[in-house]
Formats: structure tokens, C-alpha cells, sequence
């Protein structure tokens, strides 16, 4: 399948929703604008496909969440900790932490790919959506996304 794949990169402060909207917004703009060296998108002229996202790692997610109101996140946070709870005896997967297990089934829990429609070049998300990467893990990780533009 023809298409462009451009990688982007997001430092984390540990857990967390980090906004990754901007990144992948700017990803496009890059490539209709011909800055790529690339002709424009898809079979058409007009800048329309889909842009899959996927994260190369295993102990954070994408999700695409709302993005006005902070509390809404922070309630997100909140229920999956309680979800999955750090130092549960059943884990045995702890080499790196007590939020190393944690963070692996927070990631299944959640997605590693995501596909947003754009048109015109410019992504179709709702108004209140907002693309995310979700940290899983509590030291800083520099985490990488590979988007696929088609």
C-alpha cells in the first residue's frame, strides 16, 4: 500500500496524558505543503486519506480524548490506576519497577494504533478531540510514533 510514514517523538515527565495533536497536525501540513519532497496525498488531489498512528512501545498508548477540559484526563488517570494497581502480588513481570507490569496491561487496555480520517489536509477530529499519548510509566521515557499518511 502506497502512502508516507514520518516518525515523530514525545519526551514524558512520567504518567500521564501528553497532547500529541500539534505533532501529527504539523506531520501533515509538512507533506501537503511538498516540504517533504513528496507530491501530495492519496489517489487524489485534494489532500483527503487517513493517518494511522502507532506507537513502538509497550508501556504507553495513543487515545484520542478530550482536550478541553483537564479534569476529564485526570479522571482517566485516576480510574485506570485503580484499574491496575501497582505492587499487585500476581505480577511477577517487575524487573524494572513496580509500574513496569502495570504499564504493559494499561497499554492492552488501551490502544498502540489509531487511525484519524483528514481532509484537505487538515485532520478530522471532533472539536473537543485531541490526540494522546498516554504514559504509563513513571520515570521520563522519549517515546516514538510512526504515522502513516495514506
Amino acid at each position: 500500500m502506497a502512502g508516507i510514514i514520518k516518525r515523530i517523538h514525545q519526551t514524558t515527565r512520567g504518567q500521564g496524558l501528553y497532547e500529541i495533536t500539534d505533532l501529527v497536525a504539523s506531520a501533515l501540513a509538512e507533506i501537503e505543503s511538498g516540504r517533504e519532497g513528496h507530491s501530495k496525498l492519496g489517489q487524489s488531489q485534494n489532500g483527503d486519506g487517513l493517518c494511522t498512528l502507532f506507537i513502538r512501545h509497550t508501556s504507553c498508548s495513543l487515545i484520542i480524548q478530550e482536550n478541553a477540559d483537564p479534569s476529564a484526563r485526570h479522571d482517566l488517570e485516576n480510574w485506570l490506576n485503580r484499574l491496575v494497581p501497582e505492587g499487585d502480588s500476581l505480577y511477577t513481570h517487575i524487573y524494572e519497577g513496580r509500574d513496569d507490569m502495570p504499564a504493559h496491561i494499561k497499554s492492552v487496555l488501551t490502544a498502540t494504533q489509531l487511525s484519524v480520517p483528514f481532509e484537505g489536509g487538515r485532520l478530522l477530529l471532533g472539536t473537543w478531540q485531541g490526540i494522546y499519548l498516554w504514559e504509563h510509566r513513571h520515570a521520563q521515557h522519549q517515546r516514538e510514533i510512526i504515522l502513516h499518511f495514506n
